[in-house]
């Protein structure tokens, strides 16, 4: 279809309150006007941070996994490694930082696979996914203060597996997946 054809869709925001303000989300309270004139009185926006995951390939070709509880879900999730963009930081920037923290791995090369929105509805943020090649232990982990996780390694065949499987239950980390695996030509 042809992008000048279609109708506008876009609402406009006629007021916004803030609910809660926190360091990992914040709630707001927007008042927006439809295309047609609707008013909508009560839309609550998440505002989140922008995050950054990663499929990290050491130089043996293993996949790093971290697996760490996610208390909102009351699951052991198993997952890649990422989390929060700090401020201005550039995701690139952001996840060399993450992988070197939760994994020790430092990575000759980190490759930008694709941008998703967590939940568009409800949420604000983008997650940014990486693939990095090439990876070396270089140090310890470097976890925050609530973070408690531990690195396992899986084969590419495994972490296929695993997919087919629903070992892996967090959303934009499958996406991640799914695409460096188109990416490395193995799906």
């Amino acid at each position: 279809m042809i992008s000048y054809l279609m109708k506008d869709l876009t609402w406009k925001k006629l007021s916004s309150t803030y609910v809660h303000k926190g360091p990992w989300a914040t709630l707001r309270q927007d008042k927006c006007e439809m295309p047609d004139g609707r008013i909508v009185e009560d839309y609550f926006v998440l505002e989140y941070p922008n995050w950054v995951n990663a499929v990290a390939i050491t130089e043996e070709n293993k996949v790093l996994m971290v697996r760490q509880y996610r208390h909102a879900a009351g699951i052991v999730s198993l997952e890649i490694p990422g989390g929060v963009i700090d401020g201005d930081e550039a995701p690139e920037h952001a996840v060399r930082r993450e992988l070197l923290e939760e994994t020790g791995y430092e990575f000759d090369k980190v490759e930008f696979i694709g941008s998703v929105y967590p939940n568009p509805s409800t949420a604000n943020n983008i997650t940014y996914g990486y693939l990095a090649t090439g990876g070396k232990k270089v140090t310890g982990q470097s976890l925050d203060e609530h973070e408690e996780l531990i690195v396992e390694e899986y084969t590419i065949e495994e972490v296929k597996q695993l997919l087919l499987d629903h070992k892996i239950p967090q959303a934009l980390h499958c996406t991640a997946l799914f695409y460096a695996l188109i990416k490395l030509g193995v799906l």
